[in-house]
């Protein structure tokens, strides 16, 4: 990342990314297409609202494996490897202190967070189950996303995508088994879930091990580096708390769409597994700008970042503009494959148009949200990602449900998008620390 032409380093390392989010996005989405032809309704509805407080809770370690790929891109441009090693050992401890009591105590939390998103009757003892059994496999999620960051932040995007082709036929031929077979219903899809992310987490330290024995990768804690604690927690905890309560956000909007009814329910979820499929170029291009960032900052490229600020959120956008027209235009040969009720048709086409118009802002705002990211400056973007949420786009849902009823909800996406997009941009114009930075200025590896 720190020679060679800009936006054949990003697409090349995106590129892996993309399809592996594809695969791993493929997960709820294999759970819901086979839900939607082999229960009813309801089932989908359960799947869909589940998978809200599920983020909510494994959000926060997904920040902080961000902030390991951002510490380990930036030693890795300064050829520090001791302090490689002690990342990837602080890295493995972070996973079985966290993944273990939520693995454990997610049983306990499930009936709590469902009760604070009213959850309907016809709905609950399915999304109950199905919220259980996936936040039992919490360990291998924490765990595999770790060290896609430890890969990410060597410059090792395409592992990632192994990993999860074995899973993903994993969690299918599970889910076919067990749902389609066996007839266990949603139970069925949540243990393919689980287990699925098992293997990924499993094959990903093989892998790590025996590709990479410098990085002094265990499969077990052996000891960690308050140093390195301190500073993965310092980059990693306040975006892992931002997307926490981002997450957080969606249950409130989740909440505010349970009290439209299961068929709104149901409408929502499926014309969210569309518009998922359609944006999985954001989260690949914004991995590889925290990468870009992270390893030319701690190089002491800063003309190569300067270069990039701009470049890459541009191409992040009209990306994703492009997948989202094309998505659009095939929208109902789609939502036909996991759903034929005709009312749900119509509300979740509907839904798909207003996000993949929209969704090309959001990619501008993450892809220099990424850049910014990679510095170690994350105050600003966690702060922004909040008020994007919490003080536009949720008071927006409620207010256009309230004047215009609940088929306005979704124009709060297009609108909080916009206001993200415009503070991100408003950072590079006016922010002095950022500019004093690309002129060349003091870099300090730190979370500022």
């Amino acid at each position: 990342m720190t020679r060679g032409p800009i936006m054949k380093g990003i697409l090349l390392f995106a590129l892996p990314i993309i399809a592996g989010n594809i695969l791993q996005y493929l997960y709820t989405t294999v759970d819901t297409l086979v839900i939607g032809n082999y229960c009813d309704y309801t089932a989908i509805a359960a799947v869909g609202t589940s998978s809200q407080p599920v983020e909510v809770l494994l959000c926060i370690f997904l920040g902080i494996g961000t902030g390991v790929c951002i510490l380990m891109s930036q030693h890795i441009g300064a050829n520090d490897r001791q302090a490689v090693k002690d990342t990837c050992r602080t890295a493995v401890s972070i996973v079985f202190c966290c993944g273990l009591p939520i693995s454990i105590l997610g049983w306990f939390i499930a009936p709590v967070l469902l009760k604070l998103m009213n959850v309907p009757a016809d709905v609950w003892s399915e999304a109950l189950l199905y919220t259980r059994i996936v936040l039992a496999g919490a360990l291998g999620n924490i765990g595999y996303n770790m060290n896609a960051g430890i890969l990410r932040g060597v410059g090792d995007s395409r592992a990632s995508l192994y990993f999860l082709v074995v899973s993903c036929i994993t969690n299918v031929i599970l889910d076919l088994i067990l749902v389609s077979g066996v007839r266990m219903g949603v139970s069925g899809a949540a243990i393919a879930t689980s287990t699925a992310m098992y293997m990924a987490w499993i094959f990903s330290m093989i892998y790590i091990i025996r590709k990479y024995p410098d990085l002094g990768f265990t499969v077990f804690p052996h000891g960690f580096s308050a140093a390195e604690m301190k500073a993965v927690l310092s980059i990693g905890l306040p975006i892992g708390l931002n997307n926490s309560l981002f997450s957080f956000g969606h249950v409130a909007l989740q909440t505010l769409i349970n009290l439209q009814g299961s068929v709104f329910m149901a409408a929502w979820s499926v014309s969210g597994r569309v518009n998922g499929i359609a944006n999985m170029a954001i989260s690949g291009i914004s991995s590889a700008a925290t990468t870009f960032s992270g390893q030319n900052y701690g190089a002491g490229r800063i003309d190569r970042l300067k270069e990039g600020q701009y470049i890459i959120p541009a191409a992040n956008g009209l990306i994703t503009l492009s997948f989202g027209l094309f998505f659009i235009s095939v929208r109902m040969p789609i939502l036909r494959l996991f759903t034929s009720d005709p009312n749900i048709l119509k509300l979740s086409g509907r839904f798909v148009i207003i996000m993949l118009l929209s969704q090309w802002m959001y990619a501008v705002f993450n892809g220099i949200s990424c850049i910014i990211n990679g510095t170690g400056r994350v105050r600003y973007t966690t702060l922004i990602n909040l008020l994007m949420l919490w003080a536009v786009r949720v008071p927006a849902a409620y207010l256009l449900s309230s004047f215009a009823g609940g088929n306005a909800i979704p124009f709060s996406f297009p609108i909080s998008f916009g206001f993200g997009m415009l503070c991100m941009i408003g950072y590079y114009l006016f922010s002095r620390s950022w500019k004093e930075l690309i002129a060349g200025g003091t870099r300090q590896m730190t979370a500022a």
